[in-house]
Order: C-alpha cells, then structure tokens, then sequence
C-alpha cells in the first residue's frame, strides 16, 4: 500500500527553482554552519543545540515537541492528505580537539556522560547534517504547493554513542507522533567528492558492537615471571587469535571486522599485572554472521586463558554492551525512486552508487521496529576537489577521515548539494 502511495506522488521531474533557491540561501547557510560548527555539544549534552533547532522549526510553522529521548527534538508539519514522511539530523559532536585551522573552528569544551570534560568537535559533520535539513524545510515550507502530507521532523542526540535514536523510540516517538510511512537522513562522505551524493541498495551500514575483555592472571615481580599467570601473555594471545574470526571461520565474501581497539594492563616495568582489558569493536551485518563472532570471542577469551593454566574461578569475562547498533538497510525500491529523482535533480554525473561499509548509524533503529517503515540513508560528499585529486596522485596525502580532527567539509558546494539532494528525495514522497 506504501509502495502504491508513493508512486502515485511521484514527480515527474525536479522542480525548475530548486537550485537557484538554495543558491540564494547560501548566506543564511553558511552563517548557521558556522554557528554550529563553532558550538558543538557532546552526547545527550545537546542542550543549546537542541535548543536552536526547536527556535528554527518552530519559525517555519512546525509544531515542536522538545525533550523527546532527553535532548531530542521533534517538529510536525501538515500539509493536505499524504503521506508521513520522517527526516532526521543528528545533533551530538564528538570528544576531538579540531585541528582544521578554520576560521570558525571549534574551541568548545563538553562533558561526557560520565562527567569528564572533552575538548569538542562536530568531527563527523553533523554541523552538515542540521544546517542541510534545515535548509530543506526552508524550502519546503516555502513552497508548500508542490508536496502535501506530513513531515515529521527529527533532531536526534546521541548518535555517536548508538543511544539518541532508541532513546527517541523509547520515549514515544512513534506512539506520539505516529508511524510514519518513511524516513529518510543523509551522511556527509569524507572520501566522496564535494557536489556529489551517493546510494546503496540494501545493507548500506553495519552492525556495531562494543566487547570488553577483562584477562585475569596473577601477578608478581617481573623477574620472577614463573610464580605468576601473566594477563598481558594470555591478552596478546587472545588478540592474535581474533583475527582468525573473520579470516579462517567466515566466509571470505562475507563483510565482518573484528577490531581491538585498545590494550590495557600494569602500571610499571617490573611488575606483572594481574588483569588486562581489551577493547573490541565488532562489525557484521546478518544476524548469524554477528552471532558467530560474538560467540567466537566468547571461546577463543575463554580457551586462550585455559592454555596457559588460568584457574576456573579467573577465566576471562567478557562483556557485550547493550545496546548495539543495528545494520542499516536501505529499502531497495525506495532507494531506487530517491537515486532516480536525484540523477534528474542533479544529474547523472553527480549520482554515484557506493558499497556497503563497515561504519555504523543508529539510523537503522528508525526501519528496525515492528512496524518495518522503509528508510533511506545516502551520502553526501565533502572532500574539496582539490584534495581528492591530490590523494589520488602518487605520493599524495590521504584525505581526512569522518572523526579526524582535520576533516574539514568544502563547506558550500557541499551543504547546497546536501538541500538539494534531501530536497528532492523528500518531494520524491510527498510531492506531486
């Protein structure tokens, strides 16, 4: 019935203004960037963010809703019958000392949830994120006689700590709001050249889990290692171990990672510590392929430690945090009228299909619920001209990745390609 909907909405072309409006906008956009980009607030510390993007909604005639998910924002807008359509930007910055040199950097300092204090930094470029969508609704309120339905907009904390968007579920969003009949977001690319967009059909991002290791032993003078178990032998065995996961038990075509981020034990030369912790991330995208890792770390831990004597009571334990991040999955036929509607907005040219990578977006919580609405997430590239061409030549430099404190987004061609683009796949569901 959706499905129906929608192609009865369809446009039969983009709208001839479009680009010559986000033109003109440009100067409201790169003051609101900035802004933002200046003042970014760490996870579920959203609060003057937050803040702004309520004042912005509730001035396009949104109906807003704040606090939803703690920090969380949601804006309702009807127009006529038609569908409801779910757009959403994350909010939240990350614990990064920016090191871009802009003008505009970022000084910010944040608290974390746990009460430390961070240098701050909108490093994944959700800055982009916000002042793209923004802009969209500008649009779109602006120019109400070329969509009707619903738009249900969401401003969502704590995305890079997988919570904002379960968060956001928990507290309602749907039973408050309702179900929408689809949802759609988009993600600055740091490796895609600023002016294009890409688009993945089905998996598009991965699974995220967070596994902690604690490698128990017992300790002792560093010269008399035979009276001891020592944790950091047994922890570097089982970290060589893991690789085999992914290498020797999946199958070779099959996406997965097994990462061990940070190693952690004793405190000086000559002591043999008697614990060590690991750090995991883990990536998949089908259940059983997660399953079988997870299990897998489970008993390579667990028999790492029973090689090398580890008594019963001080086997290792591993921890798996909940909740993780589920895969993303791109509805592929609602993937393909977005694609089709941005290659006549933009051109083909500047349409490009991507791969499945192993990133993780809590976006996929939004399609992941029983009422199964299809959800597109696309990408939007950042990297200057220049510096693609430059990476790409022999010798060059590697481009910045999303979470480096030097990824700096070319900021106009890519927030106008961002309004456009969101623009178009959003009037590919509700305009007609």
């Amino acid at each position: 019935m959706l499905l129906t909907t929608l192609m009865s909405l369809a446009l039969a072309g983009p709208p001839s203004s479009l680009s010559a409006d986000v033109s003109r906008d440009w100067t409201w956009m790169k003051t609101t960037y900035e802004e933002l980009h200046r003042t970014p607030e760490l996870s579920f510390g959203e609060v003057e963010t937050a803040a702004r993007m309520a004042k912005e909604l509730k001035a396009m005639g949104f109906a807003v809703t704040e606090q939803v998910g703690r920090t969380g924002v949601v804006g309702m807008l009807r127009n006529g019958r038609g569908p409801q359509l779910l757009l959403r930007a994350d909010m939240d910055g990350l614990p990064v000392l920016e090191q871009t040199g802009l003008p505009y950097a970022s000084e910010a300092r944040g608290q974390d949830r746990f009460g430390e204090e961070h240098p701050t930094m909108h490093a994944c470029g959700h800055d982009v994120h916000m002042t793209s969508l923004l802009g969209t609704l500008r649009w779109l309120t602006a120019n109400k006689r070329q969509w009707r339905g619903t738009l249900m907009v969401v401003f969502q904390p704590a995305e890079e700590l997988g919570l904002g968007a379960r968060a956001m579920l928990d507290d309602g969003l749907y039973e408050r709001f309702g179900v929408p009949d689809a949802a759609l977001a988009l993600h600055d690319s740091a490796a895609l050249e600023a002016g294009k967009v890409g688009t993945t059909a089905g998996w598009a991002l991965s699974n995220v889990d967070s596994v902690d290791i604690i490698v128990k032993g017992v300790g002792g003078h560093g010269a008399y290692p035979h009276t001891t178990i020592d944790p950091i032998v047994i922890g570097s065995r089982i970290v060589s171990a893991l690789q085999t996961l992914v290498s020797r038990e999946l199958d070779p075509l099959e996406p997965a990672v097994v990462t061990v981020g940070a190693f952690h034990a004793g405190s000086k030369h000559n002591i043999i510590s008697d614990q060590a912790h690991l750090q995991l991330t883990v990536r998949s995208t089908k259940d059983a392929t997660r399953t079988a890792l997870l299990d897998g770390i489970q008993r390579i831990a667990e028999f790492e430690a029973r090689s090398a004597g580890v008594p019963e009571g001080l086997l290792p334990e591993v921890t798996i945090e909940d909740p993780y991040t589920p895969a993303t999955w791109n509805d592929p036929a609602l993937t393909e009228r977005v694609t089709r509607a941005l290659e006549r907005g933009l051109g083909d040219d500047r349409v490009v299909t991507l791969p499945l990578v192993m990133g993780g977006e809590d976006f996929s919580r939004y399609s992941r619920t029983p009422d199964n609405v299809p959800a597109v997430i696309f990408w939007v590239g950042a990297a200057s001209t220049r510096a693609v061409k430059a990476s790409k030549a022999p010798g060059g430099a590697a481009l910045p990745s999303l979470h480096s404190p030097f990824f700096a987004p070319d900021a106009r061609p890519t927030l106008t390609t961002a309004v456009e683009a969101m623009t178009l796949a959003a009037l590919e569901v509700v305009g007609h």
